[in-house]
């Protein structure tokens, strides 16, 4: 049955036994599904089965995981249907490393651009209203930064102008765009979290006032079922999936909207990926680890994981994207240190 391998241990799961569950899923045909709604039922419960073998494969050998995904994904397996895909290569690029390959330029190292087509992001009512606020915020923290762009494009305008003001610092990024997440999530929702997720004591006069006993169980994979609706206007279309562990607690974004908009590593880095791990763990009490894929622009995010410190991550590139724009900017400036920034 569907369920068998729900309780069966990790290591029993081999590559083999995943393929023959893809061949009963192959042998329902398309056709058969309009006209049984039996046949919709058992394939559901067949691609839940395949979910859930592979989970378990990455729990117990995630290099075999890897391996069988890669293999299987996208001719057998939508990549939409893999528990994770960090190391997964996107279909064409089978042969080319998910790690990026540095590119030597007038001296510099800097990191290939993604070569696949851009997402067009089509933002509904809310994600319009949190990006207004959230530019607005922005303007506060910055000590006044603003721009005359719309949208996503005039939200990085603003953050590349902060970033190249001279003697910016990294920390002042992370600082700015943690401060302006706490802002949006006003002062209600931190407390709460911190409580009722993170497992935080709050202040009632007690030895234990400020204790973590947290977070709970349930946290990492219910926040990576809330974030996507709250993150949108920042980030793009995102769905929760896997921790690299096998564990829930996982959200990928597609392709990352702040990533692809701003084509800029040291953006993505300093008013990304830091400031964003900072606040889940500085302030809400939960730790994070924000994976950026710039080959793909894909992101993991990974709740209840410990980042590793950038220079540590033998998955994070070292030097600028080719074609970034703060690049050819700094290039042409007489600030030195600011190049900085972007490594």
């Amino acid at each position: 049955t569907a369920s068998e391998y729900l309780f069966k241990p990790d290591d029993s799961v081999t590559a083999e036994s995943i393929v023959k569950v893809c061949d009963e899923i192959d042998a329902i045909q398309e056709d058969d599904l309009f006209v049984s709604q039996s046949l919709q039922l058992r394939k559901k419960a067949l691609e839940f089965k395949r979910y859930e073998m592979l989970a378990k494969l990455m729990r117990s050998d995630y290099d075999a995981y890897v391996a069988t995904a890669s293999f299987l994904s996208p001719s057998r397996i939508p990549r939409l249907q893999l528990p994770n895909v960090q190391d997964v290569p996107m279909g064409d690029q089978q042969d080319e490393p998910t790690t990026v390959s540095p590119i030597v330029e007038d001296g510099q190292t800097l990191v290939a651009d993604c070569e696949l087509e851009d997402m067009k992001f089509n933002d509904n009512l809310l994600d319009k209203v949190l990006l207004s606020i959230f530019r607005k915020l922005v303007v506060k923290n910055t000590g006044g930064v603003s721009s005359d762009k719309e949208g996503i494009e005039g939200l990085l305008d603003q953050g590349r102008t902060f970033m190249l003001q001279p003697g910016q610092t990294a920390e002042a990024q992370n600082k700015m765009v943690s401060d302006t997440l706490g802002d949006l999530m006003t002062p209600v929702l931190p407390p709460f979290y911190r409580i009722f997720m993170s497992g935080i004591i709050p202040k009632l006069g007690t030895d234990f006032d400020g204790k973590q006993i947290g977070p709970w169980f349930y946290a990492p994979w219910l926040t990576s079922f809330v974030t996507p609706t709250f993150f949108g206007f920042l980030v793009g279309p995102s769905y929760p999936n896997r921790r690299k562990d096998g564990q829930p607690g996982g959200l990928v974004v597609e392709k990352c909207k702040f990533l692809q908009e701003s084509g800029c590593k040291g953006l993505c880095l300093n008013q990304c990926k830091l400031p964003a791990q900072q606040f889940f763990q500085d302030e809400l009490g939960l730790s994070l680890t924000v994976s950026p894929n710039f080959v793909t622009q894909e992101c993991q995010w990974s709740f209840g994981e410990v980042p590793l410190p950038p220079e540590d991550d033998p998955s994070f590139p070292k030097g600028c994207l080719v074609g970034c724009e703060s690049r050819k900017l700094i290039s042409a400036s007489a600030e030195g240190p600011i190049a900085s920034l972007c490594n």
